[in-house]
């Protein structure tokens, strides 16, 4: 028999080793079966939860040691079997241990697949993208999961294989993706955005304890390769000034996507959906306050003159719902609906700035997007600190400006923004200014 001298301190049975508020124990059930046997499960209890996982070994109540929670020596193979269920403790311990390393506070259920498991033989990566579009959709997160959902359809029609496990996606796998979406017209950011999106699902499953982390494709396959460095989106502020000067009455038609540009432009890029739900609640006084859809991030932005105008345009039109844009024309729409108002509405604002482009003369491509873009870049070309502002705006890191701009107080940010209406400023006054402060 082993004994307690024998045996490493994590292995000793009759211990109840806490770990992260978890203790786990190896013990016999409390009903026999049907032969007189007694199973041999492993206890694990975790915020006073319990479960038992099952050991595959059953024997009689004489041949189980209690105090030791082992085999006695009249058990077949004892010695043997003791090693074992050693060795089962050590698995659990580490599967703890690597989850408190990870910072992830397991379930009960998360333990029991990596235990079993699992995640070689029964979670597929189908199995799992549903359920992630499923949560998605639950969490009122619609636009998420419909992006989700999008990419999984392009996935699976390329692998064709429902039965796929996340071991099984390898950077190969990958590169033959990559492949398949150029040859169907996808560009290095809508391979980007798939990339993205597939790789943060297969984070969600490590994290999870479906597959292991030694699979993960993404360490060789390198997402950030698709980054383009030269993909200019924006417009300078003489570019911007041709769009202010569109004549509304000439082009009625156009004249709430000159608006909402320019709103979104002098409103530090706020983005179309933001916009879209902007109530007239969230200004107070000489400030718009709301949160950032993307990041749940909190944003306090001066309203600037050209700002102010479009609002007091706004104000003085009927309207049957608190929202500021007559994009959601009534109140009470459910997540999902709000989500198509706002893809029918985006690729409407999207096609009349492109006709917007044609009629002044910009020869670049005008999307909701650009007057984010455009808001940073003459921010850095006014000399402003790329500490407030960054000029890394490429489709790929649209983020890193919110990023930059969060941290920093509202005064420092109202400053430079309100840089923008300096046309007088020119590019090479600054640089005769800033010259002399070279070192």
């Amino acid at each position: 028999m082993l004994t307690n001298s024998t045996l490493p301190i994590v292995g000793i049975c009759q211990l109840q080793i806490k770990i992260i508020m978890s203790s786990i124990k190896i013990i016999l059930r409390d009903k026999p079966t049907s032969e007189g046997l007694y199973p041999v499960v492993l206890r694990i209890t975790k915020n006073r939860k319990t479960k038992l996982i099952s050991l595959k070994f059953k024997c009689l109540a004489k041949d189980w040691d209690e105090a030791n929670n082992q085999f006695k020596k009249s058990f077949p193979n004892s010695l043997q079997s003791n090693i074992l269920l050693n060795k089962l403790k050590e698995r659990a311990l580490k599967i703890i241990n690597d989850f408190g390393l990870e910072e992830i506070d397991f379930t009960l259920n998360q333990f029991d697949e990596k235990f079993r498991d699992k995640s070689g033989s029964d979670v597929t990566v189908l199995n799992f993208w549903n359920e992630k579009v499923e949560d998605l959709n639950k969490a009122g997160r619609t636009g998420n999961a419909k992006a989700y959902n999008e990419t999984r359809k392009s996935f699976f029609k390329f692998v064709k294989n429902n039965q796929l496990m996340f071991k099984d996606i390898t950077p190969t796998l990958l590169d033959k993706y990559e492949t398949y979406l150029r040859a169907n017209n996808n560009n290095d950011g809508g391979v980007g955005v798939k990339m993205r999106e597939l790789r943060a699902l297969y984070n969600d499953a490590i994290k999870k304890g479906v597959v292991a982390e030694k699979y993960y494709p993404f360490k060789t396959y390198k997402i950030s390769k698709l980054k383009k460095g030269n993909n200019k989106r924006a417009l300078t502020r003489a570019e911007v000034k041709l769009i202010a000067e569109l004549n509304e009455f000439e082009h009625p038609h156009l004249a709430e996507a000159k608006r909402l540009f320019l709103f979104s432009y002098f409103t530090r890029g706020m983005n179309f959906y933001d916009m879209m739900k902007l109530r007239w609640s969230n200004i107070e006084n000489d400030r718009i306050i709301y949160v950032r859809s993307k990041t749940k991030r909190k944003f306090v932005v001066k309203i600037l003159k050209p700002a102010q105008d479009i609002l007091d345009y706004y104000k003085d039109t009927i309207s049957f719902t608190d929202y500021v844009f007559p994009i959601i024309l009534k109140e009470g729409l459910t997540p999902l609906q709000i989500e198509n108002r706002k893809d029918k509405k985006l690729k409407q604002f999207n096609k009349d700035l492109k006709k917007i482009a044609s009629v002044v003369g910009i020869n670049k491509p005008v999307t909701s997007y650009v007057a984010r873009h455009s808001f940073a870049t003459n921010l850095k070309e006014l000399g402003i600190s790329t500490d407030v502002i960054s000029q890394s705006m490429g489709h790929q890191n649209v983020s890193i400006t919110t990023a930059y701009l969060k941290d920093f107080d509202n005064d420092i940010i109202d400053d430079a923004n309100e840089r923008l209406l300096m046309e007088s400023f020119s590019l090479y006054e600054l640089t005769k200014q800033y010259s002399g402060l070279a070192v």
